[in-house]
């Protein structure tokens, strides 16, 4: 599955939003409060929504978290008209044309909007796997976190459900001893970006399912995943997806901030890693305020990588949008102009002080 086209029309901080998403690396860059997020959760809901079990509008409900639950909350604040969202989505080349859709207004009750066309998404798009990385990481607090939300003692939205899950369960199949051969390629580009991982974590991850407990575990045994910094356990939870093979061909990675609380210095390894998934048929979608990272991307890909920059920016109607292959040709690129900024108060504080 790849998805194709998003459209929102009155919905949060958008009045109306129409993008054409790459199959490959889709970077989304803004300053706070432009809806990146937003625009990542409510594709990664739709994703979702290709399992028989989920349906689009509650999830979105539950990955946004509108009081009381109510969908309406999500309408464009101060429009009168209905809010409109419709995914698209390709299987493959042979089989185009799947969407999803979903519509409600201010009296809507709780998230009880019927999505269109739902029961041929789910058809048709059956079995595809996506993946939500929040940028805070969770997985050092996982604690029967899962039964406390259900209790309602704490409050997550499902992208810290969803990835504790994912993390958890290893859903790779078996491999028959005279299929050794036929798999040596499709696993081996997987082994290679573990290996690469466990130099940067310096070990690997060990779940214990007793004490439902994540550990990084090395020569020297095995550390606590809460003493262990926070930027080395989210590129742990990498390596971690890896092992439990949801980042398989055909999946969906969406990845809030993959910089935050990371070294900078393993920023171009963390934009290696999502190229070599990109290329192996992992669809990406991801948002930063990174200039480095954002960056990598242009400066790392080939001719036969698809990558695409989203720059969603403030208007006087709400948030506008742009996009371009290249990062330093968006004409609206919050990154770069605090970045050029940055550098000028550097460039000034350093003359002014020398005089």
């Amino acid at each position: 599955m790849k998805i194709t086209k998003l459209y929102l029309s009155r919905y949060t901080v958008f009045d109306l939003l129409n993008i054409e998403l790459s199959k490959g690396i889709n970077v989304f860059v803004g300053e706070n409060g432009t809806g990146k997020s937003h625009v990542l959760k409510v594709l990664y809901a739709a994703s979702r929504a290709t399992e028989g079990k989920t349906a689009f509008a509650q999830k979105l409900v539950n990955l946004m978290l509108p009081d009381e639950y109510k969908l309406a909350r999500l309408a464009r604040h101060n429009s009168k008209d209905d809010t409109y969202i419709r995914v698209e989505a390709d299987k493959s080349a042979e089989q185009q044309g799947y969407y999803i859709s979903l519509g409600f207004d201010k009296e809507t009750y709780k998230w009880h909007s019927a999505a269109g066309n739902e029961e041929a998404w789910e058809t048709g798009l059956a079995n595809t796997a996506s993946i939500f990385i929040p940028a805070k990481e969770i997985l050092s607090n996982c604690y029967q976190l899962n039964s406390a939300v259900a209790r309602n003692n704490v409050k997550f939205d499902d992208t810290y459900i969803d990835i504790i899950d994912a993390a958890k369960v290893d859903i790779s199949k078996p491999v028959a001893m005279n299929m050794v051969s036929e798999s040596t390629e499709e696993f081996g580009w997987k082994n290679a970006l573990m290996k690469k991982i466990e130099q940067l974590i310096h070990g690997k991850v060990l779940y214990d399912s007793q004490k439902d407990a994540f550990y990084l575990h090395n020569s020297d045994g095995k550390l606590e995943f809460n003493l262990v910094a926070e930027g080395i356990r989210k590129l742990a939870l990498l390596w971690q997806l890896l092992k439990n093979s949801a980042l398989e061909k055909g999946a969906l990675l969406f990845w809030d901030e993959p910089e935050a609380n990371i070294n900078p210095a393993y920023l171009r390894q963390v934009a290696e890693i999502l190229i070599a998934l990109e290329r192996h048929g992992v669809q990406i979608f991801l948002s930063t305020h990174n200039y480095i990272l954002a960056k990598y991307f242009e400066v790392l890909k080939d001719k036969n990588d698809d990558v695409l920059f989203h720059s969603l920016y403030k208007a006087e109607d709400g948030v506008a949008y742009e996009c371009s292959e290249a990062f330093d040709e968006l004409k609206n690129n919050a990154i770069v102009q605090s970045f050029d900024k940055l550098l000028d108060e550097i460039y000034d504080l350093g003359v002014n002080g020398h005089e």
